[in-house]
């Protein structure tokens, strides 16, 4: 029997003729096949991936982990969210897991946004937001400054009273800048309590530990502005990217709605294994946290020398912006033949590229490079 086709196209949703597809940063295995460069000479600096890796105990819990890969993971998850809720002293019903944060960010939108209302961010921010607010028909509002500006964030929530969502990436991803948590508090005392405020804290390890005004502590937050959700990732600080696994704390209520929206078994049995492992194991986080300061030192010096102007970073990345008769998409591709995988920010709208900040081996390698094909 002969198929049947139609020679119209197939219709889709029309809010996604206003969606652009995300593109990760290109992974390592793409840089061998494109270039021909052995996999051991290639340093990827793109994603804001721990360069020591996870904790020893982690990797050997896996190992160990790895013979239940037949059964279906515990939905309930309930060991991590103890784990998690000993951790910020809450309870288990004010934890929800996702597969990474990023899931919960999708949660945290699905549940308030819609095509009657609108999502507001600051100019340049993580590119989820949008997209995910666009997946729901809302109408995205954001600052003219492309740093979080808590005035510009107020005057436009206070012109629009159909806000269902604000976000503040603290620190902000890409740029590494972060307010100082009295003031997200004073900003917050604006907010209505039916307005949902996600507080990002994918690099709060980093932040807090560069300087304490910036730490962002869940249990007041979501005490002090029931209305808020605070994230939080394994991804970064400790090593586990791979792996997908973050979570939102929040009221109750606020959980029992993001939960209607999860389904069942979203994380494996390694990825809880690791995640409950990897908390236990703060030594390996805080000594990663300390090592990428220590490096983050030579990156300004280096930028100094360039001549660059820098953000001040509160993360485990740096923002070299070009000035005007350099372009930032040609130097990432110039670094990435030679085997140096940055992120270009040309996407953002900048003329600059975003670097995470490597092993002391990797950065010097970085500087090297660049210095020869930066002319």
């Amino acid at each position: 029997m002969e198929a049947i086709f139609s020679e119209d196209k197939m219709q889709f949703n029309q809010v996604l003729d206003k969606l652009k597809i995300y593109e990760a940063g290109k992974p390592i295995e793409l840089v061998v096949r494109e270039y021909g460069i052995d996999a051991g000479d290639v340093i990827k600096l793109a994603s804001n991936e721990n360069p020591r890796g996870c904790s020893p105990k982690v990797i050997e819990a896996v190992r160990q982990e790895a013979t239940k890969m037949n059964l279906y993971p515990d939905d309930s998850m309930y060991e991590l969210k103890e784990a998690l809720a000993k951790k910020f002293d809450v309870l288990e019903n004010n934890v929800i897991i996702g597969a990474g944060s990023d899931q919960v960010i999708s949660f945290a939108v699905h549940a308030k946004a819609n095509a009657t209302n609108k999502v507001l961010m600051a100019g340049i921010t993580f590119a989820m937001y949008e997209i995910y607010a666009l997946q729901t028909g809302a109408t995205i509002l954001k600052t003219p400054s492309r740093e979080h500006n808590l005035k510009e964030l107020l005057d436009i929530y206070q012109a629009n009273k159909d806000i269902a969502v604000i976000f503040l990436c603290l620190p902000n991803n890409p740029l590494g800048e972060c307010l100082d948590t009295k003031d997200v508090y004073a900003f917050l005392e604006h907010i209505s309590p039916e307005t949902l405020v996600v507080i990002d804290g994918a690099y709060q390890e980093y932040a807090s530990f560069k300087d304490p005004a910036k730490k962002i502590v869940p249990k007041e937050l979501i005490a002090r502005y029931p209305n808020c959700v605070y994230l939080g990732t394994f991804s970064k600080a400790y090593g586990l990217g791979g792996m997908r696994c973050g979570y939102g704390i929040a009221q109750p209520e606020v959980i029992r709605s993001f939960l209607k929206l999860r389904a069942p078994f979203n994380i494996t049995n390694l990825t809880l294994k690791a995640a409950i492992v990897a908390l236990s194991d703060e030594t390996f986080v805080q000594n990663s946290v300390k090592e990428n300061f220590e490096e983050m030192k030579a990156y300004e010096a280096f930028a100094h020398e360039m001549g660059f102007s820098v953000i001040p970073s509160y993360t485990n990345f740096i923002v070299l912006e070009f000035p005007k008769d350099k372009n930032a998409t040609t130097m990432s591709q110039k670094l990435m033949e030679k085997g140096i995988i940055v992120r270009n920010l040309g996407a953002y709208g900048m003329n600059a590229i975003r670097v995470t900040i490597g092993t002391p081996e990797q950065n010097k390698r970085f500087f090297s490079c660049f210095k020869t094909i930066y002319r």
